[in-house]
């Protein structure tokens, strides 16, 4: 059976605001508009990280993201 570990990222581009909460590090606070942003969500990818769920509202945007356990 396939294990899965889970993580958020959530964009506020007002602000610039960038929050991401993984398994292995400490909540993560990061400056950064929509360059930064598909930065590293394509980083996120490059480490096995695929996108499952998203909503957005205003000027907010959450993700929530998934990839197999080790």
């Amino acid at each position: 059976m396939k294990r899965w570990e889970y993580c958020t990222l959530e964009w506020i581009w007002a602000g610039s605001s960038i929050r991401i909460n993984t398994p292995v590090h400490a909540e993560q606070m990061l400056k950064g508009s929509y360059q930064e942003v598909v930065a590293l969500l394509c980083e996120m990818g490059r480490d096995c990280w695929e996108v499952t769920g998203k909503v957005a509202c205003a000027d907010w945007v959450y993700w929530t993201l998934k990839r197999p356990m080790e």
